[in-house]
């Protein structure tokens, strides 16, 4: 439509242009005309005046400018170009008007957060049957309440729900708390958002502390590994860098991408102590974590000790540590220890194993990740506060944090009491 009046424009305006330079060039031809016939009045011989006015006449008669029409050839009437809209004038009149839905409202007594999953409920103010689908939006946040506006962290969004509750899973609890908002959607609109209610997701999350590690272990984040070279091929390289600096000798440095503030204190564990503790302190509550070890990690121990672990001590070697040992090499055994003595294990070695610490009642268990079976259980009083301590030899582990305590774990401890083992049956075997 559009085109078709421009080219309609441009047609009309080229008309318009070409009338005008014929009376342009008509009136330069009429100026001649008129030069002549004023020189004519000046004639004094009657002939000669006669003769000049019949010239006149002819001229005229001829000039092109008194057979010009002065009505212009076009006009600024469009109506040929009228649209029909009788089809749309009957899709107007079949339009139906659809109201903006409501805000819904959440309600948090029907909210419920566990197993590292938040189900969401929420229920509409009144009965709306036009409504097609809800959008639940949800973010991260360390601060109780309503969201701040300074909060960095965008809204994340879940589209298309159509019943009037949703679960979130498999989520990491980094943060203390989620706000949560829902808007009611029809097939028309988007309502307005709820009011938004936050919730409680905190969880225990922490590091490996790679200033406490064994020089002969490579630590990033939640990943261990053991590295036999104990940074000396890196330190090679840098040879001409650390020749004559000052820099610590290569038994004092760190491995991998550490910084370099944390080289001279590579040597909180040496020997054959090749622990690493976690960068966060348990001083109450209840705490859960997971670990996962590689494939061919020949031995490795998962437990909890005090920040007074010697340098040369072993997880499970001292009464500061508590621990559950996987030996996979030469013969494979699984035990549990704690002050130098160990019980063995008669279940499988699992693929996670989940660590459970109940610091106010002194429990430490320790259960298969998937199926949450028990594997076994330290009752002791804590008297300081405890890291998550990991040896490794020969293999790797990987940990995960942000974890909530697993209901079944809870259900378990309510219906063992808490108890199934304690640091007091474990055999007084020297390891």
């Amino acid at each position: 439509m559009v085109n078709s009046i421009k080219q309609e424009q441009a047609r009309k305006s080229q008309e318009l242009q070409s009338q005008l330079s014929q009376c342009n060039n008509a009136l330069e031809n009429s100026e001649e005309l008129l030069e002549f016939a004023t020189r004519s009045l000046d004639i004094k011989e009657p002939e000669e005046f006669s003769k000049a006015a019949r010239q006149i006449k002819d001229r005229v008669t001829m000039a092109s400018a008194f057979r010009l029409s002065l009505k212009p050839k076009v006009s600024d009437n469009m109506t040929h170009l009228m649209v029909d809209f009788s089809q749309e004038r009957q899709m107007l009149q079949t339009l139906k008007f659809l109201p903006v839905p409501k805000a819904p409202e959440i309600d948090p007594v029907e909210c419920l957060v566990a197993d590292n999953s938040v189900t969401v409920a929420w229920r509409m103010p009144e009965e709306d049957n036009k409504i097609d689908h809800f959008v639940l939006e949800y973010r991260k946040t360390n601060f109780d309440g309503l969201p701040r506006v300074k909060d960095e962290r965008c809204w994340e969004v879940i589209d298309n729900i159509k019943g009037t509750e949703y679960t979130l899973s498999g989520l990491k609890f980094d943060s203390k708390y989620m706000n949560f908002r829902v808007r009611a959607c029809n097939k028309a609109v988007a309502g307005e958002y709820s009011d938004p209610v936050t919730l409680e997701t905190k969880a225990l999350n922490f590091n490996l502390d790679n200033s406490s590690s064994h020089l002969n272990l490579r630590v990033e984040d939640t990943c261990v590994e053991w590295d036999p070279t104990g940074g000396k091929g890196q330190e090679k390289v840098k040879g001409k860098e650390n020749k004559g600096s000052g820099t610590p000798s290569p038994k004092r440095t760190s491995v991998g991408s550490r910084p370099p503030a944390v080289r001279g204190s590579r040597d909180r564990f040496t020997g054959e102590s090749y622990t690493v503790l976690g960068d966060t302190a348990i001083e109450n509550g209840q705490h859960y974590w997971e670990v996962k070890a590689q494939k061919d990690c020949k031995s490795y121990s998962v437990g909890v000790a005090y920040k007074t672990l010697g340098k040369f001590d072993q997880l499970g070697k001292t009464n500061t540590s508590w621990c559950i040992h996987v030996n996979n090499w030469l013969q494979n055994t699984f035990a549990a220890k704690h002050n130098n003595k160990v019980k063995a294990l008669d279940v499988t070695v699992p693929e996670r194993i989940g660590v459970f610490c109940d610091f106010d009642g002194g429990l430490l268990s320790f259960y298969d990740a998937n199926s949450k079976q028990l594997l076994y259980s330290f009752k002791t009083k804590f008297t300081q506060p405890v890291l998550p301590g990991f040896m490794v030899w020969c293999g790797g582990l990987s940990l995960s944090t942000g974890m909530q305590v697993p209901s079944a774990v809870r259900t378990l401890q309510k219906s063992e009491n808490g108890m199934t083992g304690s640091a007091s049956s474990l055999n007084t075997v020297p390891q």
